[in-house]
């Protein structure tokens, strides 16, 4: 084969720091929006970003040359300073570590509406409730003392 061909997406999800609900829907967009431009600046796919007040999700397309952790540690510091500076909430941080899940082609469509479906998801489940779920259809072993 003389050329390299990869479907390489992630549904990404993680959250404030201490799961504060401190994005507030007057920026959230502006957010979700500034999030995808990090993705696309680093020559990602961002296909869809959403969440609620005190967690993320994206939906993204990677290339072979990303390493995941890089990737997030620039999206989650950028955009941090974003909120920092461009929002005035000083003290804004996203919580140290995150969740990453493969998804397969035939998944995306599901995903994405998924993420749009953030607000009204949260208002029967937390996220607490969410992401143990996503973790145990994944079977991704895990301690809920570091949840």
């Amino acid at each position: 084969m003389s050329s390299t061909h990869l479907s390489l997406h992630y549904h990404i999800i993680f959250g404030t720091k201490n799961h504060e609900p401190i994005i507030h829907s007057a920026w959230r967009g502006d957010l979700h929006a500034y999030l995808g431009g990090i993705i696309r600046t680093a020559n990602g796919i961002a296909e869809s970003v959403g969440g609620v007040a005190d967690h993320v999700h994206l939906l993204i397309g990677l290339r072979a040359t990303h390493r995941l952790a890089d990737v997030l540690r620039e999206l989650k510091a950028v955009s941090s300073g974003w909120v920092r500076k461009e929002i005035g909430m000083h003290g804004f941080a996203w919580q140290e570590g995150y969740g990453a899940f493969t998804v397969s082609a035939s998944q995306r469509e599901a995903v994405r509406d998924y993420i749009e479906q953030q607000a009204e998801h949260h208002r029967t489940r937390t996220f607490r409730e969410e992401y143990l779920e996503l973790l145990r259809r994944s079977g991704i072993e895990f301690d809920e003392r570091y949840l």
